[in-house]
């Protein structure tokens, strides 16, 4: 069983973290490559690009600018302590036994629109670039282009025959996947919460729910799909009733 999540536009640099185990991202020529186009980009036609604030803006153009192609920087942290994002937070990977850390590292992937695919000790430096940002590259008109095949094709050939994939990503990063041509069993878990009388999916909660239940994962060893039914962490519970065979849900 492997999962996939989004990364987070939030960062932390400044934490330090519990291991000094880094590996190199598979994709690290790809990212290099989105970032040779990002660095010609001024603050304010990033701020366009990526409709965010001036502020937001010059920040990405400083960390655009100071990208090192090489890979190898002082700015740089493993990529599940880098992001500090509500489902991080549910996540809290600081707080993972160093001996869990290896089946973190196994059943984790981290969809990226800046480095296609990351295990979770990859080493990638400060950046902010969505899956969903309409920016051409070469005769690419976005990243979905961009990237076309090839993380699928990656993540694919690391599950073995039968193996699910467990979906915990947003739809704007699962896109990149192409679900319909995906070739392996995939169950993607929903999160809903009763609010006025209505159970509804509220975004924010959901968010920190998926990194909860990747948590309830490594904590518990589980590697059968069938066990995340018992999934209960913050009174969610499974609901059969609403489930379907490839979508679970989950309700408080």
């Amino acid at each position: 069983m492997k999962i996939v999540i989004s990364p987070a536009k939030s960062l932390d640099f400044k934490t330090n973290v519990p291991t000094n185990e880094a590996t190199v991202p598979v994709f690290l020529d790809e990212a290099n490559q989105l970032n040779t186009v990002l660095k010609t980009m001024k603050p304010s036609e990033l701020s366009d690009l990526m409709h965010i604030s001036a502020a937001l803006g010059d920040l990405g153009w400083q960390r655009n600018q100071e990208w090192q192609s090489s890979g190898v920087s002082s700015q740089m942290r493993q990529a599940v302590y880098a992001f500090k994002g509500t489902a991080y937070v549910g996540l809290n990977a600081y707080a993972i036994p160093p001996d869990k850390i290896g089946s973190l590292q196994d059943k984790l992937r981290i969809l990226s629109g800046q480095y296609g695919l990351l295990r979770p000790l990859d080493n990638i430096q400060a950046h902010r670039l969505e899956m969903g940002t309409k920016i051409a590259v070469d005769k690419h008109k976005n990243l979905y282009e961009f990237w076309g095949d090839k993380i699928a094709n990656t993540l694919y050939k690391e599950l073995a025959p039968g193996e699910v994939l467990v979906n915990l990503a947003s739809q704007e990063y699962f896109k990149v996947l192409r679900p319909s041509l995906f070739k392996a069993p995939v169950i993607s878990p929903v999160f809903k919460d009763y609010s006025k009388g209505k159970l509804k999916t509220i975004a924010f909660y959901a968010k920190r729910a998926r990194g909860l239940m990747v948590r309830y994962i490594i904590d518990h060893n589980l590697d059968r799909p069938e066990d995340l039914k018992h999934f209960d962490t913050d009174g969610y519970a499974f609901d059969a009733n609403l489930s379907t065979e490839k979508e679970w849900v989950f309700s408080r």
